[in-house]
């Protein structure tokens, strides 16, 4: 509980699961399965497994649950167990600017790995806007209209030649949509068209690998014992991931690029490929809530701030404090001595 501003996380440590999530809330925000397992044959596979990882492998494993019948029964692998969390896995963090591919192990960032797509939501509402050339959009104004657009009606469609098919043959992509003014028309193929540059650049006159081939790029490049974790914890983030059914081409991308790149066209091996897409409601502010919670979690070190009046005393090298190189702040402020 924080004690200013009266916040409080709730965890039920149950016989069967743990189940988490902030005081107020209707339903726990993450369930995890309340067991420790240990492999029964040590080999290069981990000591200790916790959760989710635990119950998938348990057949190889010695489980033990800590809680039995409302006791703790093992305060040790309850200490294990009370420490589990999400620490390595990949961000896909796509704003109204730029996207970037975060890869996180062990809950430290690796920057080296980063990637980069310049193609976010700002550039589709322009492609949408000369798509609908045919329409009157031409003041300042109307892209705000277009940029609701296509918030309301775009989307990314599984097999992208099934949704050409579609849009060709049949009317049932067409949605209409009613400007401010009343008057109203109709989108048809151009829900899908553009969104479709985050996988395919070049629709936009973009060079450079879309955000599938960029995403395994940045896990393969990784070292070997993080790349299946990764793959099982891909976090979609940002304004442009609440495009309807993102995860889905997403996934299907990567599981054809590990097949042909790392399977070399083994299609009986592709089972054993575990991957998974979150994509969590609220992540439309993810990135907002993820330095809220840093925020929080840090506001008594004073390493991790800086007041107005060390800004005002002291300018630009304020930031030497938080960890800014003299390089860096030279490249910011061209007067930085």
């Amino acid at each position: 509980m924080d004690s200013q501003d009266g916040k409080g996380v709730v965890c039920g440590n149950s016989t069967g699961f743990v189940k988490c999530g902030c005081a107020g809330c209707n339903f726990p925000e993450h369930i995890i399965p309340a067991l420790v397992g240990r492999p029964v044959t040590r080999s290069t596979t981990k000591d200790l497994m916790v959760g989710d990882e635990a119950s998938k492998l348990r057949s190889m494993l010695e489980v033990n649950y800590p809680v039995g019948n409302g006791i703790v029964r093992n305060w040790d692998d309850m200490k294990h167990l009370q420490d589990y969390t999400l620490l390595t896995g990949v961000a896909v963090d796509s704003g109204d600017g730029v996207t970037h591919i975060c890869p996180v192990y062990e809950g430290f960032s690796l920057p080296h790995l980063t990637r980069r797509l310049d193609i976010a939501g700002r550039d589709i509402t322009r492609s949408v806007l000369l798509l609908l050339r045919g329409y009157a959009f031409n003041h300042p104004a109307d892209f705000e209209t277009v940029h609701m657009i296509k918030e309301k009606l775009c989307y990314l469609g599984y097999n992208i030649e099934q949704e050409q098919k579609l849009a060709l043959e049949t009317k049932v992509l067409v949605e209409s949509y009613t400007l401010p003014d009343g008057h109203i028309f109709k989108v048809g193929g151009e829900r899908f068209e553009v969104p479709e540059s985050l996988f395919q650049p070049y629709l936009i006159n973009v060079e450079g690998a879309g955000v599938a081939e960029l995403l395994f790029n940045t896990i393969q490049a990784a070292d070997a014992d993080t790349k299946s974790e990764s793959y099982k914890y891909i976090v979609l983030s940002g304004g442009s991931a609440m495009y309807c059914g993102l995860p889905s081409p997403l996934e299907r991308e990567l599981k054809q690029l590990y097949l042909e790149g790392v399977l070399k066209g083994d299609v009986e091996k592709l089972s054993k490929f575990e991957i998974s897409i979150g994509d969590p409601p609220r992540r439309k502010h993810m990135v907002f809530l993820g330095g809220a919670v840093l925020a929080d979690t840090v506001k008594d070190r004073d390493n991790f701030w800086m007041t107005r009046q060390e800004y005002q005393e002291k300018g630009a090298r304020v930031l030497e404090k938080l960890g800014v190189t003299v390089r860096k702040l030279q490249s910011l402020f061209p007067s930085y001595p």
